[in-house]
This record gives C-alpha cells, structure tokens and sequence, in this order.
C-alpha cells in the first residue's frame, strides 16, 4: 500500500561545491509518496494529497524529511572503544584497536557488537554504512547478518593484515585473497548488501598481499576498494620506511593494482600534488573523517580545494576514531575544520556531503542519498526544534539553512524523529 509522508522536504537536484544552495528544492508543504521500498513521487502536500487519495498519511508536521544519512568509513569493530583518551593513530591502534578488534574471533561478541552499532547508527539517522571489518571471517558475517535482518543496505568487508599487528590479528597474502573471495562470493549482491575488498592500510600489508588484493579486485571490478591514506605525518613516514622504492603513499597501492574508480581511500589530508592528480584522474573516492582527524590530531582536510579540482568526496564518521556515531555532529566537525582553513561550508553542501555525496563516493547514487523518484526509501524526518537551544535558534531562521543550521551544529539523537528503511517505519 502506498504511504504518504507530509512535512517539509529536501532533495538535490545537483552538487551545491558547484552550483551553490540552488542545487537544493526544499518544499515548506511537502510530500513524499513511498510504495514497494521506493519513492515514487515528491512534491507539494496538497498535490500529492489530491492524485493518491488512497494512500495511507503519516503527517510528521514541520518536521524536516530527507534521505537518510550515508556514512561512507568506519569500524563497527571499535564500537565499544569509541572515546578512548588520548592517542595518536599508532598508538590508538597498539593501545585500543588491535585488543579489541581480538575479541571478534568470537561470532557471538561480534553479533553483540553488530546489533548495538546498528542500534546506534540508526538511532542517529544513519540509513547506510561502509564499514571495515576485522581479519576474521565471522566479523564480516556478524555485519552483514545484522544489516540483513534489518533490510538495511550496507558495505563491508574482511580487514586484512599479514604484518605490523600482533599475534591473532594477522593473516597471509593468500588467506586475505582467499577468505576475501569466499565472503565475496557468499554476501555481494545479497539483497542490499555490498562486499568491499578491504586491505587495512600499507603499513599492515606486505606488497604480496597488497597485490593479492588487487588481482582480487581486477577479478571484481563490479566491488569497491576501501583503505586509508595519508592520515598522519608519522604514519606517511612509516609508509616510506616500509616502501622505500615507492613514489609517495598512493603509490604503495596503484603498484599492487589498488589505485582504480571504484576506490575509497579514507582521510587523504596529506596529499602530494601526484597523488591529487592521479586520485582525481582514475575518480576515486575520498572520505573525509572530520571528528576523527581532530579527534586523533591528525590534520585539516582541503574539502574547498580538493571539491574545487573536482574530486569525488564523501563524508563518514570514522567510529571508534570518530568520537561520534552522528552524521549531525561529523557535519559540525567539518563545518568547523572548513572554518580552520578559511573556507567555511554552506550547510547545504555540509547536508549534501552526509547524503548525496557519501552516496556517490559509494557510487550508490543511482539507489540512495536523495529524496527523488525512483531512489530506494531509506529516509529520516528531523526535528528542527529538539531541544530548547535549537528551537530558540531556529525561530529566528529567514530560510531553511537558518532553520537546520543550528541542528546540525548542535543537534543529536533527539533531533531524529523517524527512520525509514525500504519504505517501513523504524521509529
């Protein structure tokens, strides 16, 4: 049966880094008609009401209706570890994330852990997640039985290490290809699942397994990639002491078949002027982490320049590096690392970045992240008045980015007022 949601609506019509916030339609009356899982048709209220009186109506008032969000990196593994104090990344990964990371040998704890960041990404308006996994088969099975149950679409894959982490932690060239192949073959393309071919980063594979991967991935060309790049000044020395033939970091994986579209490399703050041009050349993905790059003091991400020299760029909350499961507040953070480098962003391209453009980066474009026909009904409803801080900000908006700006810079689960996965309620 069709369903008819009323409140205020948002959908983009194109990038706002390039066409400014004219590239958003914001109706104040609107509607979305949902039916099978889809959108069918967008528009005003009284319209919509008019041609489908049949539908049933649920009528969320002024509240803000908007493709859900899409968080496009980060570890469901470090759900539990999330605002652990005061560590650099190699030492958050010694101190925090490999213990932690030992413990998903056991199906059962990565279960427990899978339906509790579920619990909580969903809680925040978090419709789709890429997420790295950890080396053990069983982590990546945990996620994707959960996303399943859920019908929620979701990405991941094995985390593969063969050195640099402890005992436990690491496997081979040949196993990584190997057991990445079987959870390939066995989830990608299960209903609205996706295997991503996850090699952890350069310091933690050998060129072996890194070129193990890539013939996986030349294999597969139809999955993604997913890895991190140029994190940390002292992670990009480490890579050239253990790649010392390499040109820069990039090319620690466009010489083991790494480097492709398709290709998501998480970070990428400090970028050499070739690795730029050869990113932008081939299309890759980068996902900005804004909470955790300050959070971890890794850097200031150039989303005006790399946006700007026309670079496809998603948004992700890095958990548990991230110190937040919210998009709302990875929007903040980026918000705030925009104002760092002199160029703030608009809070249309900051809500653009948390849906479209994650969606693109994933190359799920065609399927999520916007509120138009056709797209897959994955939504939440805001609240743009959910506590007693914003709803006195808000009323005093003279547009709609007066009205969500406040809930982006301070809003949290309780601005969330619904969830909407394939078209069914979750809350």
């Amino acid at each position: 049966m069709a369903h008819l949601l009323l409140g205020q609506t948002l959908a983009f019509t194109g990038d706002p880094f390039t066409e400014g916030p004219g590239a958003a339609r914001h109706e104040t009356h609107g509607a979305v008609l949902i039916d099978a899982g889809r959108i069918v048709a967008t528009g005003p209220a009284d319209v919509l009401r008019r041609a489908h009186p049949r539908a049933a109506i649920t009528d969320y008032g002024r509240a803000l209706i908007t493709a859900g969000f899409v968080d496009a990196h980060a570890h469901y593994p470090q759900t539990a570890i999330i605002a652990s104090w005061g560590k650099r990344l190699i030492d958050w990964l010694n101190t925090y994330t490999f213990p932690e990371e030992m413990r998903f040998a056991d199906p059962a704890y990565a279960a427990e852990v899978a339906a509790r960041y579920f619990d909580l990404t969903l809680a925040n308006g978090t419709t789709t997640v890429c997420s790295f996994a950890t080396i053990h088969p069983q982590s990546v099975d945990a996620f994707f039985a959960e996303a399943q149950a859920r019908g929620l679409r979701a990405l991941t894959g094995k985390t593969c290490m063969d050195r640099n982490a402890p005992d436990g932690l690491r496997d081979t060239a040949q196993s990584a290809h190997d057991d990445s192949a079987r959870l390939l073959a066995k989830w990608h393309g299960v209903g609205r699942l996706s295997y991503v071919i996850t090699p952890r980063f350069s310091p933690t594979s050998t060129p072996d397994q890194l070129a193990a991967l890539g013939a996986l991935w030349a294999d597969n060309p139809g999955c993604l990639m997913q890895t991190h790049l140029s994190e940390q000044l002292d992670e990009i020395a480490w890579v050239k002491s253990l790649y010392p033939d390499a040109r820069d970091y990039l090319d620690t994986y466009e010489a083991h078949g790494l480097l492709r579209p398709g290709g998501l490399y998480g970070h990428a703050i400090h970028l050499e002027p070739r690795e730029k041009d050869r990113l932008r050349d081939v299309d890759a993905g980068l996902i900005h982490c804004p909470t955790s790059n300050t959070f971890i003091g890794s850097g200031l991400f150039d989303m005006a320049g790399l946006k700007a020299a026309g670079h496809r760029v998603g948004l992700a909350t890095d958990t548990g590096g991230g110190s937040s499961f919210s998009m709302l507040r990875t929007m903040a953070a980026a918000y705030e690392i925009g104002q760092l480098r002199g160029a703030p962003l608009h809070p249309s391209a900051l809500y653009w970045l948390a849906t479209a453009g994650s969606a693109r980066a994933l190359r799920l474009d065609d399927r999520i992240g916007n509120l138009v026909p056709g797209m897959e009904a994955d939504l939440v409803v805001l609240d743009l008045a959910s506590t007693p801080a914003i709803a006195q900000a808000a009323a005093r908006a003279d547009d709609l980015w007066g009205a969500l700006f406040p809930t982006i810079m301070m809003g949290d689960d309780r601005a969330v007022r619904a969830v909407w996965i394939g078209g069914q309620a979750r809350g």
